[in-house]
């Protein structure tokens, strides 16, 4: 299969995803009690995925191993635009998760929310935008196996100018900064 028929099957099947979420929303709240589940930022752990996609470059990928029960898993990513136009992170999708999303944590008064981002994540030209467990960062769901450290998950992260990227990140453990 080609990368623009894929393309236009991906973004096919994110406009079916977000009328299908908008029907059964019940997001907003999901990992404010979930095991494993850690809010801390820090810097990426030794090892982590790097990729370049035209003015591009991303680096510091990786996911958490998920605890035993957990139904979520969380990925992180570094991505710099060295060019002069800006660009949108649109969608990222996985053969280990049913879906990805794209979320944003963020304090309203003295709680911590998360919601998903169905307009994408803009990259900004000459900007560096972090994707990290505290702020904005990809929640993989309908895991198909729970993340062991050691391991590799392979994602696909689809940009609106850009196009896409494969890339494989590793597997770290779930405290991990």
């Amino acid at each position: 299969m080609n990368r623009n028929y894929a393309a236009a099957l991906l973004i096919s099947a994110t406009a079916l995803s977000f009328s299908t979420t908008a029907v059964t929303a019940q997001q907003s709240n999901d990992a404010n009690g979930m095991q494993g589940m850690h809010m801390d930022a820090g810097k990426a752990p030794t090892g982590s995925a790097t990729a370049k996609l035209g003015d591009l470059d991303i680096s510091g990928g990786y996911v958490r191993a998920m605890l035993p029960g957990q139904p979520v898993g969380g990925g992180y990513i570094t991505i710099h635009n060295g060019g002069k136009s800006d660009d949108k992170l649109t969608s990222v999708t996985s053969s280990q998760a049913g879906k990805v999303e794209l979320h944003q944590m963020k304090m309203e008064g003295t709680i911590m929310k998360m919601r998903e981002v169905k307009e994408g994540i803009a990259i900004p030209a000459g900007a560096t935008v972090t994707l990290s467990p505290s702020g904005m960062h990809m929640m993989f769901k309908q895991v198909k196996t729970p993340f062991k450290q050691g391991g590799a998950v392979p994602v696909m992260l689809m940009f609106e100018k850009a196009g896409m990227v494969d890339i494989t990140l590793p597997v770290v453990a779930p405290n991990a900064n």
